[in-house]
């Protein structure tokens, strides 16, 4: 059938799409402001982001191995609680995520030609969008090889500053900023952790999806958990919390700072590259988000054609690379990141409900409360502008749902 996707990936594959959306976001992009807002308590805010995240994982695992269709939350919120909380779950991935799309696409252009970096990251998005339409196990491969070399750059970052000179330490511990610091800095943090996400809206393309998706993601959240916090000890070690903070490139400096400078270059191609990765598994997962919508009538019908040779939502992957085009060439790298995490937790929020409805047992119940109360909080803790900009676009999202169904006649 012309809207049916092939199933094709394996537990490796999925992990490595996961990790490839988790390392690139997380390490390059939202480590220097939740410094900024945490100060010396950045370590307990990603442990903070971390337990959220599994939580979160939790439940959308749960879920997946029941629904195992492209859309994630969308599907299942639609499924467990309704209509209405499907299509707004949809709705907050799909404008949380392409804004996503946006940052790693400008994280490209900003490591790679900083006074050129708009148009960097609109080459970026035209590239990426090309290898997606090719094929979902195309995609993969492409994140395998990413996904190898950052680690191993990263490796390289967490092995230079812990044996330098340079490295203290005492600077693992500097002054907090707070209760409210510590959340706010934990809910950047989640713009990190939510790759894991990709895993879930690729439930169509997923091999015996009952046993690989429950699999596939405490792996990749698990080994993306481990990354971050070396990585946040070797970088606080020798610029402390405020010079991170204060950094537009943290790594490519921290290894200066160690007193390496010859590696600076290595760090920025490793960064674009965590970028590329990172916007290739979002654009998979917010298209696969934009078909299941369009197969429900939420989107324009036209959306949900599947390429009858490569298998992928090619219509849903052209409309998503040219709005998150248009966004790369007039955004804002930071501000996307907090308006990213409130459509994400609003996401997961839902899902975590969603999870509560699955059945009785103790423990699932315990973490879907704990994911749902801990998305809520970090959401309601973003910087302000994050917060009133996710919540009005929520709510036209809103306002669209109750139109379409007035002028349907439901």
């Amino acid at each position: 059938m012309e809207h049916e996707l092939k199933r094709t990936l394996g537990v490796s594959d999925a992990v490595v799409v996961g990790l490839g959306a988790m390392v690139g976001a997380g390490i390059f992009a939202a480590l220097a402001p939740a410094a900024g807002a945490a100060g010396g308590g950045l370590l307990a805010a990603l442990a903070v982001a971390g337990v959220v995240a599994y939580c979160n994982a939790h439940s959308s695992a749960r879920l997946a191995a029941r629904y195992p269709a492209s859309g994630g939350t969308y599907v299942y919120g639609r499924e467990r609680l309704g209509p209405f909380w499907g299509y707004l779950a949809g709705w907050g991935f799909v404008i949380g995520k392409t804004a996503s799309c946006a940052a790693m696409a400008l994280t490209v252009g900003a490591y790679l030609r900083p006074g050129q970096q708009h148009a960097v990251a609109v080459a970026a998005v035209v590239a990426l969008t090309a290898a997606s339409y090719g094929g979902v196990q195309k995609s993969a491969r492409i994140a395998r090889l990413i996904v190898a070399v950052v680690l191993a750059v990263l490796a390289g970052v967490v092995v230079v500053c812990l044996s330098s000179g340079a490295a203290d330490p005492g600077r693992l511990s500097g002054s907090p900023q707070g209760i409210f610091g510590l959340l706010q800095g934990a809910g950047l943090l989640f713009f990190a952790f939510a790759g894991y996400a990709r895993i879930t809206t690729l439930g169509e393309e997923v091999r015996d999806p009952e046993r690989t998706i429950p699999r596939a993601v405490p792996i990749a959240l698990g080994i993306a958990l481990l990354v971050y916090a070396a990585v946040a000890v070797a970088a606080l070690s020798v610029l402390g919390a405020e010079g991170l903070a204060g950094s537009s490139a943290p790594l490519a400096d921290a290894v200066r700072a160690a007193g390496r400078p010859g590696l600076a270059p290595v760090v920025q191609v490793g960064a674009a590259l965590a970028a590329l990765g990172s916007l290739l598994a979002l654009v998979l997962g917010v298209s696969r988000t934009v078909l299941a919508m369009a197969r429900d009538g939420h989107l324009p019908r036209a959306l949900a054609a599947v390429h009858p040779r490569h298998q992928v939502p090619h219509h849903a992957e052209l409309a998503v690379g040219a709005v998150v085009a248009v966004l790369a060439a007039t955004a804002d790298l930071r501000g996307a990141i907090g308006f990213s995490s409130f459509g994400v937790l609003a996401y997961y929020a839902i899902a975590n409900a969603s999870a509560w409805t699955l059945d009785s047992a103790v423990k699932g119940r315990a973490v879907a409360v704990v994911g749902l109360s801990g998305c809520v909080v970090l959401a309601c803790a973003l910087p302000l502008a994050s917060v009133a900009w996710g919540a009005t676009v929520l709510a036209v999202g809103v306002v669209v749902y109750g139109v379409r169904r007035f002028r349907s006649g439901i």
